[in-house]
């Protein structure tokens, strides 16, 4: 038989074999080192009434008053929200809602007749709404080009896979291709003032500054540079099935039009959520002694293009101020005042259970 010694090195965690043939092995054994035999200096906290106690009150004394301002900045956005889906027969917009289609060749209006009982003060944004419209779909997200929108001609021309089946159209590619600009909202809304007299004022609307700046200057660009002849730099391409008009004919503006029209860009932005509202104009304020929009009667004139009874939606127009918080959003307040309500009524608690059963304890091991 042949011989062998071994000598083991805890502090390497290597076994030297010798012998013939001898030789070092690696042995399976961590090193004798504090990182890996778990030696680290650590730091255990000691839960105690007196460190326990203190942490529930301070969290509830925070967090309460901090959720009453939240809840109260929140009240005090005025909204008012209109829904014109046209479901029930009594509504103006029913036969809109019945006889029209994305193939129908002429819109329909409607007029919805509202009474705003507050006065808007400050800036107002006008928002759409649709309800059951799933834009989180996998597929629904990822049917678009991402460089065809940022401009690129070989893009333009040859649209991605991700498109199909909206990425061609009687042999020519579609500008803007896939699910999520074939499916572009396309109500026009318009809003009138009704003044004590009868007349019928119409209420200006901003259609620029609604989109993400960094959209309209980075993710979204028209092809051919800065060429103003949208006509011909789109020449070749068709556009998407349910549109009415093609890409560069959104807008007359030529700094809102084609790929950069801040209408398009908005609604290519997806939801989460299949409930969603979308910006789609703001209402600037212009005399700071006037109300931005007063108390009284305002009708609101829709052209009906975008039908929902396929997928049972439903459609709304919503006007709202904001604050330094953003929009209308309760629940952040009523967040942090539960969270706090019921740290503070632990709080409570544990001392109650302290004061009682705590001496008795101490007074046990005094005796023992």
């Amino acid at each position: 038989m042949m011989a062998s010694s071994y000598n083991a090195k805890d502090e390497d965690g290597h076994i030297t074999v010798s012998g013939p043939g001898g030789g070092t092995l690696k042995n399976k054994k961590p090193d004798n080192t504090a990182f890996k035999q778990q030696r680290l200096p650590a730091w255990q906290p000691i839960l105690t009434a007196g460190t326990v106690l203190p942490a529930f009150f301070i969290i509830g004394l925070i967090f309460i008053p901090i959720g009453i301002g939240l809840y109260v900045t929140s009240n005090n956005i005025k909204e008012l929200e209109i829904d014109y889906t046209g479901v029930d027969m009594s509504s103006p917009c029913f036969n809109c809602s019945q006889n029209f289609s994305w193939n129908s060749t002429r819109p329909c209006t409607c007029t919805i007749p509202f009474y705003l009982e507050q006065a808007f003060e400050s800036n107002v944004f006008m928002y759409y709404g649709l309800s059951n419209f799933y834009q989180n779909h996998r597929r629904y997200v990822k049917s678009r080009d991402d460089s065809q929108l940022n401009g690129d001609i070989e893009a333009l021309l040859n649209p991605s896979k991700e498109c199909e089946p909206y990425a061609r159209n009687e042999n020519k590619p579609i500008a803007p291709c896939g699910a999520i600009a074939n499916s572009m909202f396309n109500d026009t809304l318009e809003l009138f003032y009704i003044d004590p007299n009868g007349t019928k004022i119409q209420i200006p609307l901003m259609k620029k500054g609604i989109a993400w700046w960094t959209d309209k200057h980075v993710k979204f660009r028209n092809p051919g540079g800065n060429n103003p002849n949208l006509t011909a730099v789109f020449q070749g391409t068709t556009k998407p099935v349910n549109w009415r008009k093609p890409v560069y004919e959104l807008d007359t503006d030529s700094e809102n039009n084609g790929f950069i029209n801040e209408d398009f860009i908005v609604w290519m932005r997806t939801a989460a959520l299949p409930t969603f509202r979308k910006l789609y104009r703001i209402i600037q304020k212009k005399n700071s002694m006037i109300p931005t929009l007063p108390r009284g009667n305002y009708t609101l004139e829709v052209v009906y293009n975008y039908p929902v009874g396929s997928f049972e939606g439903r459609k709304r127009m919503i006007l709202s101020t904001i604050s330094w918080m953003g929009g209308k959003n309760p629940f952040l307040g009523i967040a942090y005042i539960t969270v706090g309500s019921i740290c503070f009524f632990l709080g409570v608690v544990l001392l109650i259970i302290h004061h009682k059963y705590g001496n008795r304890n101490n007074s046990a091991d005094i005796t023992n």
